[in-house]
């Protein structure tokens, strides 16, 4: 029986290996042996998961093909590769990824650390704060006062309990988007949201088009869904979408679902001001594409004289258009895993009805304490703390990258969590690599992208500050040093650091 799952093409193991962009060597710097670099290239795409472990790999020769590279060149590094526990092979079944026995697999996502590793290792690589009390305490034992009615009853609420779906509908109102609890369906966090929605809309080998780059997490559940990613490239900096090229990328390949991030746009914390949503929701509408307008980030904004835009939803008075995705983890903590989508009731309906055979529903305890909080105003006040939190560590990191990597370049975002960073050149996956020997832990930009995109780049969330964050921006810098001068030995071994 063969051991291997899936399997990866010549041609696109090609292309992934060609965004792999290297700084040119400098003076006095060797390059390794063309096997040499292969072996390394292939290595890296299997631990950023963007090759999956048990992937069948090309044979040889067609590899050496598509490289334009002799076959002993493929051979030497398939070899390479078997002698480190990075593949197997067998004769007749091919030769398949791996990884070597003690090393953990490669995270598809951006899963958080476990506490354990909080010590030696400072975490960037998951975009959230720790809870802002007192106001996670407040807001449980709130809900265990409201609980004891919801005991007597199954428990099973589907589309979500009806007061906090009345709450969320009343939010909307209140932002001039009149809304009845008949649109709104509670989840269990965004990702729940948008994997419903995708079941419902989408299907395996549907078109959805996204951001580039987009949420790393979305888009890996996207794949995992069969969909057929189509990337639309936002406009430079911090100006939003490229509403043209949207226009385009709808009418062409007329995507059954688009999903856009309108309010400080994860990773590069873009906002799309009102203009940009107006013409994207009429492009939606024209190409006959259900637009997912992901607002989690929509309150998080870091400064004062910022205004926020009319909700995507506002330019979709029908409703027949804009499918909206709202959730608590991100402004208020990701432990609080409630989400909610807005839409016209029949979607609504489909969804709720869809969702018997997945997960029933979503927590009572949790959906209760969200309540407790829009209800009494303890949620503006735990999202003002989330502000201030995220200001500060924004400061702080921004701060001493310029300082350490003075060569690295991004712009600086009002709002949200996350620093879009252009690394001067050096390759994101190997400074994700070296990085985490070295202590400190960020995603590339690969995993943002669509097939191998944004390789110079990695994404710095602002969850640590003061001397945490000037910490790893000493780490990212020694990491720096080592890929840019060709290093891929173990390194330093990391300082235990605490908080």
């Amino acid at each position: 029986m063969a051991q291997w799952t899936s399997a990866v093409g010549a041609g696109q193991l090609a292309r992934l290996l060609g965004s792999q962009q290297d700084r040119p060597a400098g003076p006095g710097t060797r390059r390794p042996p063309a096997y040499r670099a292969l072996a390394d290239g292939i290595r890296l795409l299997v631990l950023e998961g963007r090759v999956p472990v048990a992937a069948r790999l090309p044979a040889e020769r067609e590899l050496a093909m598509a490289l334009t590279v002799s076959r002993t060149t493929v051979a030497a590094a398939y070899e390479a590769l078997r002698a480190e526990g990075f593949l197997e092979s067998r004769r007749g079944a091919g030769s398949w990824t791996a990884v070597p026995a003690g090393n953990p697999l490669p995270a598809r996502g951006l899963e958080p650390l476990p506490p354990e590793a909080l010590g030696s290792v400072i975490d960037l690589g998951c975009a959230a704060l720790p809870a802002p009390e007192p106001w996670l305490t407040r807001a449980v034992r709130g809900a265990l006062e409201e609980l004891p009615p919801y005991a007597h009853t199954h428990g099973d609420y589907p589309a979500g309990v009806p007061a906090l779906r009345s709450m969320i509908a009343e939010r909307y109102t209140a932002r001039g988007i009149p809304t009845m609890p008949e649109q709104i369906m509670v989840t269990t966090g965004a990702m729940g949201a948008i994997d419903a929605i995708c079941h419902l809309f989408g299907g395996r080998g549907e078109r959805i088009a996204v951001e580039s780059p987009s949420y790393a997490n979305i888009l890996q559940l996207m794949r995992e869904a069969g969909a057929r990613l189509v990337p639309v490239a936002m406009a430079e900096g911090l100006t939003g979408w490229d509403v043209d090229r949207w226009r385009q990328v709808l009418r062409e390949a007329a995507p059954r679902i688009a999903y856009v991030v309108a309010d400080f746009h994860n990773p590069t914390g873009a906002l799309a001001d009102d203009d940009q949503r107006r013409r994207l929701v009429d492009a939606a509408r024209s190409a006959g594409t259900v637009l997912v307008a992901d607002e989690t980030m929509s309150e998080l904004w870091l400064e004062d004289e910022v205004e926020m835009p009319r909700p995507v939803c506002a330019f979709d008075p029908a409703g027949s258009t804009v499918v909206t995705v709202g959730s608590a983890s991100k402004a208020f903590w990701a432990g609080m895993r409630i989400g909610w989508v807005r839409a016209a009731p029949d979607v609504i309906r489909s969804l709720v009805a869809a969702r018997a055979y997945a997960d029933l529903g979503t927590p009572v305890l949790e959906q209760l304490a969200v309540n407790w909080l829009f209800s009494t105003g303890g949620w503006a006040q735990a999202v003002q703390v989330r502000r201030e939190q995220a200001r500060q560590n924004r400061d702080a990191l921004v701060a001493a990258v310029r300082r350490e990597l003075p060569d690295w370049e991004f712009e600086l975002p009002r709002g949200g969590l996350t620093l879009w960073v252009r690394t001067g050149g050096l390759s994101g996956s190997r400074l994700a690599e070296v990085g985490e020997r070295l202590g400190v832990r960020v995603p590339s930009g690969p995993r943002f992208g669509v097939d191998g995109a944004f390789e110079g780049y990695v994404r710095l969330p602002f969850t640590v500050g003061g001397v945490v964050a000037e910490e790893a921006a000493v780490r990212l810098a020694a990491a720096a040093r080592l890929v840019e001068n060709g290093g891929v030995g173990g390194g330093e071994a990391p300082r235990t650091f605490v908080a």
